[in-house]
C-alpha cells in the first residue's frame, strides 16, 4: 500500500505540468424566454426576445473550469398569444428586463485547448443572482409597473400570508453546447442555458385574485384593472359573475416558481496562462537507437 501511495504521489507532478491551463473572455448574443403561469411551455411559437452577455472562463485542466458572466435579456408573456381558452379570458401580460450575475462550473467532455484538441461538447451548472421588475401596458397602451400595484394583494394588513415580493432574487442556471476553435485564438460557443428561479412573481402572476373592492379601496382603480383584465379583452364583455373574481378565485399557479432560459452564440478570446510548460517538441533521436547510422 506505501509503494502504491508513493508512486501516485511521484505521478502528481506529472500530470499536474502536463494541464495546459488558459482563460477565455468574450460576448454572446442569443434570444431569451420565459417559463411560467402566463407561458406553460418551454420551446413556445412566441415571446422570444434578444438577450446579451459578457463571459469571463479560466480552466485550470483541459476539462474543468470556473466561469463567470453578466447578462441581460428581456422577458414577455401574454395570454392573449395563448392557444388555452382560459388563459384567454384571464388576459394578463408582463414583460420585464432582466440583468443576471452568475457563477459556474464547465465541464468539457473532451480535453480541448489550443495545442490538441480543438472542439468539444460541454455542461455547465451553478448559482447567479438577478434582477427583474415587470410591467404591463392598459387598455390606452400605458405602460405601469406591476410590484408597487400589489396586484394579488401583496403587503395588505388583511392578506398577512402575502408578503411584497423581492425584485433581487436567486437563479439556478444549467445547460450546455458545444465549442470549437477558429484559428488559434477565437472559440466559438453555441450554448442553451436554462434558469430555474427561486420566485413565482417573475410575471406577477402566482396565486389568487384578492377581494377587488378591497383592492381597490387601498391601492387605487389601476391596482383593480391591471390585477383583473378579463373584461379588457378586445370584443368581448364578461358580464357572466364567475369573471369577477374574488378572493380564492385561481389567478395563477402557486405550486411551481418561474424559469428563464436563452440560447445564444458566444465568442471568446483565448488567453494562455502564464506558468505553463513549454509546448513538447518532437526531437529526432540518434541514429543507434534504431541500430542504423
Amino acid at each position: 500500500m506505501k509503494r502504491v501511495l508513493l508512486i501516485l504521489a511521484l505521478l502528481i507532478p506529472a500530470f499536474t505540468e502536463a494541464q495546459e491551463t488558459h482563460h477565455e473572455i468574450g460576448m454572446g448574443l442569443g434570444l431569451a424566454n420565459y417559463y411560467g403561469d402566463l407561458q406553460p411551455k418551454f420551446f413556445a411559437s412566441n415571446g422570444y426576445r434578444p438577450m446579451a452577455t459578457i463571459v469571463y472562463k479560466f480552466f485550470p485542466t483541459p476539462r474543468v473550469g470556473l466561469r463567470t458572466g453578466v447578462s441581460f435579456a428581456q422577458l414577455t408573456a401574454a395570454d392573449s398569444l395563448s392557444r388555452i381558452q382560459i388563459n384567454q379570458r384571464r388576459n394578463l401580460s408582463f414583460a420585464t428586463n432582466l440583468f443576471e450575475f452568475h457563477g459556474a462550473l464547465e465541464f468539457n467532455f473532451l480535453p480541448i485547448d489550443i495545442l490538441h484538441r480543438k472542439v468539444s461538447p460541454y455542461i455547465f451548472g451553478g448559482i447567479g443572482v438577478f434582477y427583474f421588475n415587470p410591467y404591463a401596458e392598459d387598455t390606452g397602451g400605458n405602460k405601469h409597473f406591476l410590484r408597487p400595484l400589489s396586484t394579488e394583494g401583496q403587503g395588505l394588513p388583511m392578506y398577512p400570508d402575502r408578503k411584497q415580493y423581492s425584485l433581487v432574487n436567486l437563479s439556478f442556471p444549467f445547460g450546455g453546447g458545444f465549442k470549437f476553435f477558429i484559428g488559434k485564438t477565437l472559440m466559438v460557443t453555441p450554448e442553451i442555458g436554462f434558469r430555474y428561479t427561486n420566485t413565482d412573481y417573475l410575471d406577477d402572476v402566482s396565486k389568487s385574485y384578492v377581494n377587488m373592492d378591497t383592492l381597490e379601496a387601498y391601492k387605487g382603480k389601476l391596482a383593480r384593472s391591471m390585477s383583473f383584465r378579463g373584461s379588457a379583452k378586445t370584443g368581448e364583455a364578461y358580464n357572466d359573475p364567475n369573471y369577477n373574481p374574488n378572493y380564492g378565485y385561481q389567478r395563477g399557479d402557486p405550486k411551481a416558481n418561474d424559469w428563464f432560459w436563452w440560447t445564444n452564440i458566444t465568442v471568446t478570446v483565448y488567453f494562455r496562462s502564464f506558468g505553463n510548460q513549454r509546448p513538447y517538441t518532437k526531437t529526432k533521436c540518434p541514429n543507434f537507437f534504431y541500430g542504423g547510422k
